[in-house]
Formats: structure tokens, sequence, C-alpha cells
């Protein structure tokens, strides 16, 4: 029985070191690039643009293989923060005169924009979906799940891809018609965010419905509503969002 024993306690002690190893892991394989699948996340950044439904179908592929919801190749978010850090750094230098200025714009634009933001919401939709989405589950002998953290992340970091294409990307190419006075660069710049902010939520919708234990998953759509309702009364009161947004970084817009 000792043998038995001892090995029941092994396993049951590299289950339990299992998630404090893990994200020094994850920390580890930024700094080791020849870790990471960067094929795998281009091909993934592609299909939330065009197939979404299809990158969390792997997901699922990926619990049943690593038994976590969570990425554990860190490649999506080192790749997503280089993408926007060389986006800042093309509108510094279309609409920036100081070196000093354009390094302050994309630090604070890399910090703010996708690693606070992304950290606070993703606690924000954790705190949500564990607390108040999770399935009630009858059964004393079935092993309770929750949302990771990190999954929440990565749900955030997938939704945010496609909107960083249209209000970084696209929006980089459009800025000089959507920052002009008049009616139609707030007819676009309006129309655009709303896309952009409607289908950052259509993508956070998909990434928590496809876990089976979290109910009521409509919730994360009710944004869209909201975004879709506040669009038109935006327009007519003549606010144009690139401006507004422009103008915080880059003050000769004014």
């Amino acid at each position: 029985m000792l043998p038995t024993s001892s090995s029941t306690k092994a396993r049951s002690g590299s289950h339990v070191a299992r998630p404090n190893t893990f994200l020094p892991q994850y920390l580890r394989k930024i700094v080791k690039w020849q870790q990471m699948d960067i094929e795998y996340t281009f091909w993934q950044m592609l299909l939330l643009c065009t197939s979404p439904k299809v990158v969390y179908q792997h997901t699922k592929y990926h619990k049943q293989t690593k038994n976590q919801w969570a990425r554990d190749d860190p490649a999506f978010v080192v790749i997503c923060s280089l993408l926007l850090a060389i986006s800042t750094i093309a509108y510094c230098a279309a609409y920036d005169h100081s070196a000093g200025h354009a390094a302050f714009v994309v630090i604070s634009v890399l910090l703010f924009h996708f690693f606070i933001t992304g950290g606070l919401v993703a606690a924000f939709f954790w705190f949500v979906t564990n607390n108040y989405l999770r399935e009630e589950v009858p059964d004393s002998h079935v092993v309770e799940q929750r949302v990771e953290w990190l999954y929440a992340f990565d749900v955030h970091c997938n939704s945010f891809f496609p909107m960083f294409a249209l209000l970084y990307v696209l929006h980089y190419f459009l800025s000089p018609l959507l920052v002009a006075h008049g009616f139609v660069p707030v007819l676009l710049s309006n129309l655009l965010f709303m896309a952009a902010i409607s289908y950052y939520h259509y993508l956070n919708f998909l990434g928590y419905d496809v876990l089976p234990f979290l109910e009521r998953t409509t919730f994360f759509l009710y944004p869209i509503g909201v975004a879709i309702v506040l669009s038109p009364i935006l327009i007519l009161s003549g606010f144009n969002p690139s401006r507004y947004f422009m103008n915080m970084y880059f003050s000769r817009l004014l």
C-alpha cells in the first residue's frame, strides 16, 4: 500500500503544483521566442477577422489536450504588442514632431490601451462569469469549473485584435479624412468605431459562450445594442471620436 500511497501523493502534488508553475513558464516563453508558435498565432489572427468561431473550436481542442482553457503560449500577446507599437510609431511619424513625446505615446498606448485596460477588463469578466454566470451544479461529486483569469485575458486579446485592425490600422489610412471637419468625417468615424466596438463584444460573447459551464452568455452582447443606440445620437450631436482620441495625443490636430 505504501508505494500506491506515495505515488498517489506524487500525482496529487504534481496536480497542485501545476497552477503555481504555469505562469512562470508562460512568462519565460516571452524571452525564448523560439518556443513560440508564430505561424499558428498569425493564422489565429486572420481567422479572428474572418471566421472567429473556428478559433474557439480550437480552444475546445486545447482544453482536451492541455486540460486548460487559456493559452500556454504568449506569442499572441507578444505579436499583438509589437503590431500595436508599430502602428503607434506610424501615427507618431505622421502627426508628431517630438521624439520624446513619440516615445511617451508609444509606451502609454501599450500600457493603457492594451495591458492595463486588458487586465482590468479580464478581471471584471473573470469576476462576473465566476460569480454570476456559472451553471449551478446539483451533483456535489461533479468537479467545479471556473473561468481562468488568463483565459479571460485571452478572450480580451482575441477580441482586441480585429478592433486593432479597424481602429489602428484602417483608421490610420483613413485618418486624413476622419479628423477633418464636417458631417462626412463625423459619420464615417462613428460608424467605424461602432463596427469595431460591436465586433469586439461579439468576440467576447463567442469566447465565453464556448465554455460549457457558463449560462446567460448573451450578457456579452448587450453592449452592442448600446453602441448601436448611441451611434446616431453622437452623429447628430457632431461628436467625432477620431478627432477626440487623436487630440488626446497629438494636440496640433486641434
